[in-house]
C-alpha cells in the first residue's frame, strides 16, 4: 500500500504533519507552515476541507454550544468551525506549493461537497476524522474514489469501526489505516491506550497507526515501538500565532524532535536478527572461551586448574569444559594459550 510514493510496507512510519486552524486565518502562515513541515522532515502535510455551513448549523440553542471541558467551551460549534476552517480558494495554491517543494499534501473531507471539491486536486489519500467515523455515507463517497482511506478511530465502537472498514471493501477499496485517537485536545497519556494499535491491524487486517492529541513527543515514539506506520500530529510553526489548536500542537522545533526521535526508533527496531555479523564476530574476543592457566606437559591430565573458561574469545567453547576434564594433553603448552581439540589426546 503507497499514500504517494510512500510504501507503508517499509521500515518507515509516514508522519502526517496536521495544518488544521494553525495558520490562524492566514494564508501566508499556512504557506509557510507546509515548508516548514518538509523542512522538519514530516512526509505530508495534511489540511480540513470544510465550512462552518458544511459541518454545523448556526444556531445558539443548548446542543450546539460546546461543552465538557474542551479549549472551546462556551463557543457555539458555529463560531469555532467559522474561525477554524481552511478557506476553499486557498486549496489549490497550498497544493500547489506542497508539491512543488516536494512534500505529499492531501486532506480530511468532512462532506460529499468537499470530496467533490477535492478531487480535482487528485490527492493521495482522504483522511476521515474521527467524529466523522459515523458518517457512513461520507466514508462510502470517499472510499468510492479510489484513494487510500485513512480513519481515525476516536468516538468509534468496536462495531462502527468494523462498518467502516467493511464500507470501504465494498466500494473496492481496499487500502485502509486506522489510526488510534483519543478524541481529547489535549489527550490525557492515560487515555491513549496505545496496545490498541498493534490489535487494530490484527482484529481487522489493516494497516495500523496513530493520530495524536497528546502534549509533547511520548506518544508517538511509543506507538511506533508497538507498529504504528503512520503518526499524525498537529503542527504549527510558533504557538504565539495562536489560534484553537494551538495549545495542542507541536511548534517547528518540537516537531522535528518527533521526527528524528521516530527515526532513531526506527532504527532500534530493525529487523529480527540472529545471524553473525563481522561486527558481532569481532565482539566475540570479549566472549570466554577455553585458555590453559598454567604450564602443561605432554601426558598431563585436563583438570578445572590447568584449564579455565576466561576471556577472549580464540580458544574452545565453554560448553566443552565438561566434556574435557579427565582427558590428556598430547602436547606441552604454555599458560595462556588457547585450547583446541588437537591439543588433547
Amino acid at each position: 500500500m503507497k499514500i504517494g510514493n510512500f510504501d507503508l510496507n517499509g521500515n518507515k512510519t509516514f508522519i502526517i504533519a496536521e495544518l488544521s486552524a494553525n495558520h490562524n486565518g492566514s494564508l501566508q502562515n499556512a504557506v509557510d507552515t507546509i515548508k516548514a513541515a518538509k523542512e522538519v522532515g514530516a512526509n505530508a502535510i495534511k489540511l480540513q476541507t470544510y465550512t462552518a455551513d458544511t459541518l454545523t448549523l448556526d444556531c445558539n440553542k443548548k446542543d450546539f454550544i460546546i461543552k465538557g471541558g474542551t479549549l472551546w467551551d462556551g463557543k457555539t460549534m458555529y463560531e469555532l468551525y467559522k474561525k477554524a476552517y481552511t478557506p476553499w480558494e486557498w486549496h489549490k495554491e497550498l497544493f500547489d506549493y506542497g508539491r512543488k517543494i516536494g512534500i505529499d499534501i492531501f486532506s480530511s473531507p468532512f462532506d460529499k461537497s468537499a470530496v467533490d471539491f477535492l478531487e480535482q486536486f487528485e490527492p493521495s489519500a482522504y483522511k476521515i476524522a474521527s467524529f466523522e467515523i459515523t458518517d457512513y455515507e461520507l466514508i462510502r463517497y470517499a472510499a468510492s474514489k479510489g484513494r487510500p482511506m485513512i480513519i481515525s478511530t476516536g468516538i468509534a465502537t468496536i462495531d462502527e469501526i468494523q462498518d467502516a472498514v467493511d464500507i470501504c471493501k465494498s466500494e473496492g477499496n481496499n487500502d485502509i489505516v486506522l489510526l488510534k485517537c483519543t478524541s481529547a485536545y489535549p489527550a490525557p497519556l492515560e487515555d491513549a491506550n496505545l496496545r490498541t494499535i498493534p490489535n487494530l491491524a490484527e482484529t481487522f487486517g489493516v494497516i495500523a497507526g496513530f493520530s495524536d492529541h497528546t502534549l509533547g513527543i511520548t506518544a508517538p515514539i511509543a506507538a511506533v515501538t508497538l507498529g504504528a506506520k503512520v503518526i499524525e500530529k498537529h503542527f504549527i510553526l510558533d504557538k504565539s500565532i495562536g489560534g484553537p489548536d494551538a495549545d495542542f500542537s507541536l511548534d517547528k522545533k518540537e516537531f522535528a524532535q518527533m521526527v528524528k526521535a521516530v527515526r532513531d526508533t526506527e532504527k532500534l527496531l530493525g529487523k529480527v536478527d540472529y545471524s553473525m555479523t563481522d561486527k558481532k564476530k569481532k565482539s566475540r574476543q570479549f566472549a570466554r572461551s577455553l585458555y590453559i592457566a598454567e604450564d602443561v606437559k605432554v601426558g598431563n591430565i585436563v583438570t578445572s586448574k590447568n584449564v579455565r573458561s576466561v576471556r577472549p574469545g580464540f580458544g574452545l567453547h565453554p560448553k566443552y569444559f565438561k566434556d574435557i576434564l579427565g582427558k590428556r594433553f598430547r602436547l606441552d603448552l604454555e599458560k595462556g594459550t588457547a585450547l583446541k581439540w588437537e591439543h588433547l589426546q
